[in-house]
């Protein structure tokens, strides 16, 4: 199993994205993990919708064939850790690559939404798309953890 996260955009605040990469590295000593930003549209001159569905088709498009696509929005299923950690474990054990993807500022459009075999939400609040990075990110090294049984290291 591989896992793929597909953003949109870079992280713009440094200490951020000091925190994303810190976390992104340590998920990687758990799992085969690759991260994928995705050009940010820029909405000077287009709707809000046009700009979803823009970015949209950017990640669609960055996800391998066959792989299990996890969109990140609100609405989506809630898992504990140790939940998750038993969902990432399952796709291990059926060799089965897993892609989440994760919107800009204004979501996922239709495209990214339509790839999607599982719906997951980060949190219950509606998260800026880099505070999402970093939780997702967490979460993967946190599901490692679990599953190895190892102490959780701060």
């Amino acid at each position: 199993m591989r896992i793929l996260v597909a953003v949109v955009g870079k992280p713009r605040d440094a200490a951020l994205a000091t925190a994303i990469r810190e976390y992104e590295t340590r998920a990687a000593r758990y799992w085969p993990v690759a991260f994928k930003e995705v050009r940010e549209e820029s909405s000077r001159s287009l709707s809000v919708q046009q700009v979803r569905e823009r970015e949209g088709e950017r990640l669609a498009a960055a996800v391998p064939a066959g792989a299990h696509v996890v969109a990140c929005e609100l609405g989506g299923a809630a898992m504990t850790s140790e939940e998750f950690a038993e969902w990432l474990q399952r796709r291990r054990e059926q060799a089965k690559d897993v892609a989440f993807m994760i919107g800009g500022a204004h979501g996922l459009g239709e495209a990214a939404q339509r790839s999607a075999s599982t719906r997951l939400s980060l949190a219950p609040w509606t998260l800026p798309h880099e505070i999402a990075r970093l939780v997702l990110a967490e979460q993967l090294y946190r599901a490692g953890t679990i599953i190895r049984r190892e102490p959780y290291h701060k």
